[in-house]
């Protein structure tokens, strides 16, 4: 049976509110004519994963998180003729999302400093697999530890030749996506029921 200091050294898991969360995929224009270009902000909208530790000392860590990649929205305003070759670019030279349909993280290692009044500052280090290639990646989060509920919100940034990723351009060659990708997200994570006890 599953003892009372078993049960404490447990990671608390919570799973990802894909409702009450944001993930967004922001590019950055260069070129002759960046300065009429756009430094586009795409929405996903299909993702989900789960976190958790132990309670009050917040060792064991984890987080693990899948994007899907074939559910984007450019959220900026323009022109519907650029957006659509937007999404198209996006889709099929950036993204390849008929080979590659989702991106996934997993952490090896997290670390977790208190601030004082439930706000912690969390270091993950794990690896990404994104486009068919695996590179190890470091996330910084602030959290908001209210018990039943997780508040996370944090950012990251990658390149796009580390995973393959050739540079895309618009207008012979005059306006250009710089190779950073920069990721921004605020999650809400709620406590997942616990397992009953069962019997070893």
């Amino acid at each position: 049976m599953q003892t009372k200091m078993q049960r404490a050294l447990a990671p608390l898991k919570f799973s990802i509110d894909r409702s009450a969360s944001r993930f967004t995929v922001q590019a950055f224009a260069t070129g002759m004519l960046s300065f009429a270009g756009h430094n586009p902000v795409i929405g996903v909208r299909d993702f989900e994963g789960e976190l958790g530790f132990v309670p009050e000392t917040y060792e064991r860590g984890f987080v693990r998180m899948t994007l899907g990649l074939t559910q984007l929205d450019v959220l900026d305003e323009m022109k519907s003729d650029d957006r659509k070759k937007l999404e198209q670019s996006m889709y099929n030279d950036i993204l390849e999302v008929e080979r590659f349909p989702s991106a996934v993280y997993e952490s090896s290692e997290v670390t977790v400093n208190k601030l004082g009044g439930g706000l912690l500052q969390a270091r993950a280090a794990g690896n990404l697999s994104f486009r068919g290639v695996t590179q190890s990646q470091t996330i910084d989060a602030h959290i908001s530890d209210m018990g039943a509920m997780l508040r996370v919100s944090g950012e990251f940034s990658l390149r796009q030749s580390d995973y393959g990723i050739k540079p895309v351009s618009f207008a012979g060659g005059a306006l250009r996506l710089k190779d950073e990708l920069k990721f921004k997200f605020e999650l809400v994570g709620r406590k997942q029921e616990e397992e009953p006890a069962t019997n070893a």
